[in-house]
């Protein structure tokens, strides 16, 4: 019957693997496993800094309930140091937000030959993978930190929170640094 081999899993495996190679993939090299664990790893700080967004979100939107009612004739204006307290959550929900974007466009090496050629491709990938684990640790943490958390509360601690961003930005400094191959 014509066009049998077609469906024949061993041509389909060798044309499949030829298109791989061709690409610059293969699945049993070190570096490709590295490099999607750092893809995912990466993900998945992202999705924590994302949830601690949004529990900041949550926070600055309960508070302006609470705290900025609407104007009345007896209090036409609001409160300066409410009207302060929620401009900041707002702006560490902006700050968390941009540091997620950023972490989403956070390269990898690139997997061409002179990236092979003048570094070592897996070593590098290593590397990154350590401060990625660092990462996640780091989101986790300031997640679990906010997470269920009051805007008062979140504002009493805004510096604590503010020097887990900073660790977080150090570590993204330092994880560039290896990609750049200087010293952080």
């Amino acid at each position: 019957m014509p066009g049998l081999d077609f469906y024949d899993a061993g041509i389909l495996r060798q044309l499949a693997t030829n298109l791989f190679y061709g690409w610059g993939y293969n699945f049993y090299r070190l570096e490709n496993q590295l490099r999607a664990d750092d893809q995912l790893v990466r993900a998945k700080a992202g999705w924590l800094l994302g949830v601690a967004g949004a529990s900041v979100q949550e926070a600055e939107s309960k508070y302006r309930r609470e705290f900025l009612p609407a104007p009345s004739r007896a209090k036409p204006f609001p409160d300066a140091a409410a009207v302060a307290g929620a401009q900041q959550l707002e702006r560490l929900a902006k700050s968390m937000s941009a540091l997620a974007n950023r972490l989403a466009e956070l390269p990898v090496p690139e997997n061409d030959r002179i990236t092979q050629r003048f570094r070592k491709e897996a070593p590098t990938l290593a590397a990154l993978i350590m401060q990625d684990e660092q990462l996640v640790g780091q989101c986790e943490l300031l997640r679990s930190t906010l997470e269920h958390r009051d805007g008062p509360w979140i504002l009493e601690k805004l510096p604590q929170i503010q020097g887990g961003l900073e660790a977080i930005e150090s570590t993204l400094l330092r994880r560039q640094a290896i990609l750049l191959g200087t010293k952080p």
